[in-house]
């Protein structure tokens, strides 16, 4: 998890720089005209670029849940950056940007990328990350060599040619809706006729070897499927941001998805979603690059899932751990009551925040706040008294409800029977099961308590010789309770 967290906050920081480009016509017009114009579809410009951000949405994110699910997060981030040389030699072999020939570069360039790997894999025992490393390292620094070639050479048509590196979204063409399209389908076709083949190779390799599943060989139909992902999203995402539409959508869905059809239905969901928020919030205003922001959405969406989502987000876990902390901290109060009215043999019902801080090693203001708990909760009734000390200010003085007086002899039942248990069959020493009955108390259950309790055929004492209130004593009242 803290990973994911880091790959995307480099990426929410890096997509503030990029120089992509934005929707629209560039007329000045306010957000809400814009808005409109978007929601409305009546541009075919905007259908274009709507249908391009949704169909590689739809791709990137039902591909990138084998690339998540395969920790293949680099791979992906190796061949979108594989194709930059690819895209150089498109341009220089054509003379012009053109797209087809840029596309056909970047195609040839992927595969070969995909080949390296293959190849390292199979003839070096190199591990896997450090193969991806020297293909992305190596292509990329050949495409950057390639691109400022072209740049000195001088070519007339190659101003623009960037935007394969950020995305220009005003560029895409029919031709790229029908690759995006074709990548869809291919990618669909692929899961649909190899669903349970991919699930038994993920899961098991070994075993899916053994039931004669061509693992290598759908392993490298995969690599081409994401590569061919890669290329045909170039236009709208760039070389640089497209691996994290592989990415984030997937991971996204991970939070919450236990099935793998589920799963997939949930991030390729996920990534259209993202596609289309992005090309929307670029249409309304002048300076919003769409590719980045299609990017931005998508981790916004794992941001808000991550952080909100309703058994594990991490609000609800520290709401859930804070509540924790609260109710432990009311139960070693009431247990610490329950110890100061035995030493009294339980002649008096009045406890004095003075005993508390005593008992429990506690500030007065944190004795103080504890009490407030223990009243709001209807644990008990208090009130002032002044201090027979001099100089002193008056102390709260507590007296238990008989909800209070029943919670207090639950805990410290929990406490003694556990040592008493320790010590009768773990054999532990009377004096080192103090600690572990400290943290099992909070956590016994009910039921446990009572298997506990027929076990070691209901104790009275403790290993210190100290009472132990039974769940009999604790509701038919006949505990020495205080008058």
């Amino acid at each position: 998890m803290k990973n994911w967290v880091i790959i995307f906050g480099g990426l929410l920081i890096s997509s503030s720089f990029l120089e992509a480009k934005q929707i629209g016509s560039g007329e000045d017009l306010n957000w809400l005209t814009q808005a409109e114009r978007f929601i409305e579809m009546k541009d075919p410009s905007i259908r274009k670029v709507a249908l391009g951000a949704l169909l590689m949405g739809l791709s990137c994110g039902l591909i990138g849940s084998y690339v998540v699910t395969r920790r293949l997060s680099l791979f992906g981030d190796t061949l979108s950056h594989a194709v930059l040389p690819g895209i150089a030699v498109g341009f220089i072999w054509a003379g012009e940007k053109e797209n087809f020939s840029l596309l056909i570069g970047a195609g040839i360039a992927g595969f070969a990328g995909v080949c390296c790997l293959s190849l390292l894999k199979k003839f070096t025992k190199i591990h896997e990350d450090s193969s991806l490393g020297i293909v992305l390292s190596a292509f990329y620094a050949l495409g950057i060599c390639l691109l400022t070639r072209i740049q000195k050479v001088g070519y007339t048509d190659q101003s623009g040619l960037d935007s394969f590196m950020f995305g220009q979204v005003t560029s895409l063409s029919s031709g790229d809706i029908i690759s995006l399209l074709i990548t869809l389908l291919l990618i669909g076709l692929f899961i649909t006729i190899n669903f349970r083949q991919l699930l038994v190779t993920g899961f098991d390799p070994q075993f899916s070897k053994s039931i004669g599943i061509p693992n290598d060989f759908l392993q490298f139909l995969l690599w081409m499927l994401i590569a061919f992902c890669v290329i045909s999203s170039l236009q709208l995402v760039g070389v640089i941001l497209v691996s994290a539409m592989l990415v984030i959508p997937a991971a996204t869905a991970s939070l919450f998805a236990k099935r793998l059809k589920n799963y997939l239905v949930l991030s390729s969901l996920l990534g259209a979603g993202a596609g289309i928020s992005g090309t929307f919030f670029s249409f309304l205003g002048k300076g919003l690059p769409a590719g980045p922001l299609i990017v931005l959405f998508s981790a916004f969406l794992f941001l808000v899932i991550l952080f909100l989502r309703p058994e594990k987000g991490i609000i609800v876990c520290w709401l859930k751990a804070r509540s924790e902390r609260s109710r432990i901290i009311i139960e070693n109060t009431l247990k610490a009551t329950f110890k100061i009215l035995e030493q009294k043999d339980f002649q008096e019902n009045e406890i004095t925040s003075l005993e508390i801080m005593k008992k429990r090693g506690l500030s007065r203001r944190e004795v103080e706040r504890e009490i407030d708990k223990l009243a709001s909760s209807g644990f008990c009734t208090k009130n002032l008294s002044a201090n027979d000390e001099a100089n002193l200010p008056p102390q709260t003085v507590m007296i238990l409800t008989p909800k209070g007086w029943e919670y207090a002899c639950k805990i410290v039942r929990n406490h003694r029977l556990w040592e008493l248990y320790l010590t009768n069959e773990a054999q532990y020493e009377p004096d080192h099961v103090h600690e572990d009955a400290e943290k099992i108390e909070h956590v016994l259950g009910e039921k446990t308590v009572r298997q506990i309790e027929r076990l070691l055929k209901n104790p009275k004492l403790d290993p210190h010789g100290k009472f132990i209130p039974s769940i009999t004593d604790i509701h038919q009242g006949n505990l020495p309770r205080p008058s």
